[in-house]
């Protein structure tokens, strides 16, 4: 049973693996026994992920990309089957934060956030989708925002999340039974991150006491799990879903 957990002779893309849970994502795959390609548009950054993913005794390749850029996910894409022989699995984690009240935001602002949560998304998931071997697996990461709010202006950021969703089921709908892809999604709740950093100080302890049922933010690692699993064999049955890691949100 714990093999179908493992990821050995894969080959998994990350992206926004510069910080955050894009490190730990890429780590964590990497632990599974996968080795990782890497994007994001921080040089400097990757180079750390490269060293945490290398320490594994896995192979990271890396590339500096923008994923709102279809040009740059094709050449991401292209790349990691040059250096490491194809893909399987695809985690399409770059995001953009917002919180701009619905009043005052621009039409760049408002574009600029969706072109990389949503679009982005999809440039990946189309290039992946033309090399991926049946058996392959995307998996999306969403947010509980795309369900909920946090009580804050973010407009842009839930209306490309809840997006993501039903992109999600439509991959999932196109390509699981004609090309053999499993398409899921992940919506994180409240974990500790670089758009968690920005919220007012207090924001954040005020939120998890009030409506989050395991009563703290989660611990990267607990996405990782998640991840790891509906990317993996042991997830072979799973397609098109929305998975809630957010301790409890959904149902407050």
């Amino acid at each position: 049973m714990l093999d179908r957990f493992r990821l050995d002779g894969k080959t998994a893309i990350v992206t926004g693996a510069s910080s955050g849970l894009g490190v730990a994502l890429a780590r964590g795959f990497a632990e599974a026994g996968a080795d990782i390609a890497i994007g994001a548009r921080r040089a400097d950054r990757l180079d750390k992920t490269r060293r945490l993913v290398e320490e594994t005794g896995r192979r990271c390749h890396v590339r500096v990309t923008d994923v709102s850029d279809p040009d740059d996910c094709r050449a991401l894409v292209a790349s990691t089957v040059a250096e490491l022989g194809g893909v399987d699995i695809l985690i399409n984690n770059a995001g953009l934060g917002s919180a701009v009240p619905a009043l005052k935001e621009t039409p760049e602002e408002f574009r600029r956030v969706v072109d990389v949560n949503l679009m982005g998304t999809y440039w990946m998931a189309q290039e992946c989708a033309r090399v991926m071997k049946p058996g392959s697996s995307i998996v999306n990461i969403g947010s509980v925002l795309g369900e909920t709010t946090a009580g804050l202006p973010q407009a842009a950021y839930s209306a490309s999340k809840a997006a993501v969703v039903g992109l999600t089921r439509d991959l999932a709908q196109q390509w699981t039974g004609r090309r053999g892809i499993r398409v899921n999604c992940l919506e994180p709740g409240f974990f500790e991150s670089e758009m968690t950093a920005q919220y007012t100080p207090g924001y954040l302890e005020g939120e998890v006491a009030r409506r989050v049922l395991a009563g703290r933010t989660g611990d990267p690692f607990e996405l990782v799990a998640a991840a790891v699993f509906l990317a993996g064999d042991a997830a072979s049955y799973v397609t098109g879903v929305a998975l809630p890691v957010d301790g409890g949100i959904l149902v407050t």
